[in-house]
């Protein structure tokens, strides 16, 4: 969280900027009412119609296929430039107005059926003494990378108190959950205890993961323990966002792909199984999602996942996925992020094939991976309409139990 001098930048800064639209004006997305009676809150919510894709998630038959996108709120947006141009990752992230503001933007211009709060994965590690920062155009580093099990003993330490460590995410999400109408959902996130280890092991993005696997095999009781540490983080993180609004809860995986199938098998899915268990457990009826990128050849190990929700990466056959773990999953995805540059009736080509190839069974189309820099604004616009008007999912009839949601 930025000191108190970098408080008083915010300040600053802030002033000199021009009111976000939410202070502005009741957020609503297209074609959506204006009542204050639309308003969700906490308290009211469980006593209305849940949003679409909360119905979804949960394996419910339901009126058509919602869609939303995975970095839905990004520098593609004309409007999202205008403070990461200016501002610095960490002011962004953990200063509730912008965060806000930046996490509207989407669902403003396209009327996604969700919105997805402005953070990264890593926001949550400087909670258990991992520091990081995002460097701009270079990306994140971690300050004094783990590199030994005396690392990892001295220096990973327990989150204690989230609402102590992390304040700005109760603020951002509570406030997200007032601004948005109840037909929207509002989805937290997490990265995977995978992920998270390896960029703490690495310090940065690498194609190689160089020290990170070395140690999977020199040093593995360490990397154990670290994964372990952060999957106990993790939980309680999950639970926090949860307690703040967020009403699905999806978990990015993002370097599974630097796993082969059995290594996934030992060094993510365990870990990942943990947080599910543990959110099924503490607030049962908030389902979750898991996305591991670079899917390709783990579907058969996804089948004893508890994950409401499995989400699948743009190279991945979502018709395979499907006969994989069967018509009771519900599966997220997954079309090729760069079909956005394409024109008006190859996305919409596109949406119709993954809608028709992810049948018979519940699904939430998005992108198989996070919407890329120089997309069309209006191709995003137009995906999500596309979607809009898919109509019901066919030959689908939900579940009467959660077992069936695990593929036999």
């Amino acid at each position: 969280m930025p000191s108190d001098g970098a408080s008083d930048v915010v300040r600053r800064v802030m002033a000199a900027m021009p009111k976000p639209m939410w202070q502005r004006t009741s957020a609503t997305a297209p074609g959506t009412r204006t009542s204050p009676a639309r308003k969700c809150t906490k308290t009211s919510a469980a006593h209305r119609e849940d949003p679409l894709l909360v119905r979804t998630a949960r394996g419910e038959a339901v009126e058509r296929t919602p869609v939303w996108l995975m970095r839905q709120a990004g520098r593609y947006m004309a409007e999202f430039r205008a403070y990461s141009d200016k501002y610095p990752f960490r002011m962004r992230s953990e200063t509730p107005e912008i965060a806000v503001e930046l996490s509207l933007q989407p669902w403003r211009a396209f009327g996604t059926d969700a919105v997805i709060f402005f953070s990264d994965i890593l926001t949550p590690l400087p909670s258990v003494g991992v520091e990081f920062d995002v460097i701009k155009g270079k990306g994140p580093r971690i300050e004094r990378p783990l590199r030994s099990m005396e690392d990892v003993m001295q220096n990973v330490v327990d989150m204690g108190d989230p609402n102590e460590k992390l304040p700005f995410v109760r603020t951002i999400l509570e406030t997200l959950r007032h601004e948005i109408d109840e037909s929207t959902a509002l989805v937290g996130f997490v990265g995977a205890p995978w992920t998270l280890a390896a960029y703490a092991w690495e310090g940065k993005a690498d194609r190689h993961l160089l020290h990170t696997k070395t140690a999977m095999t020199r040093q593995p009781e360490a990397v154990h323990l670290l994964l372990d540490k952060l999957t106990d983080m993790l939980a309680k993180y999950c639970v926090y966002q949860i307690d703040s609004g967020a009403q699905v809860m999806q978990i990015f995986d993002s370097w599974a792909h630097h796993l082969s199938p059995e290594q996934f098998q030992v060094l993510s899915l365990p870990y990942v199984e943990r947080i599910v268990q543990h959110i099924h457990e503490q607030r049962p009826g908030v389902p979750v999602i898991f996305h591991a990128n670079g899917g390709v050849g783990k579907l058969k190990a996804l089948q004893g996942c508890t994950a409401d929700v499995i989400g699948l990466d743009w190279n991945t056959d979502i018709a395979e996925a499907r006969q994989v773990l069967g018509p009771g999953r519900v599966l997220q995805g997954n079309v090729d992020p760069m079909l956005l540059f394409a024109p008006h009736e190859t996305i919409q080509e596109a949406v119709h094939d993954c809608i028709h190839r992810a049948q018979p069974g519940p699904h939430i189309l998005n992108v198989g991976h996070g919407v890329v820099q120089g997309t069309p604004e209006e191709a995003v616009k137009y995906f999500v309409q596309v979607a809009k008007e898919s109509g019901p999912q066919q030959g689908y009839v939900a579940p009467a139990d959660r077992d069936l949601l695990t593929a036999q």
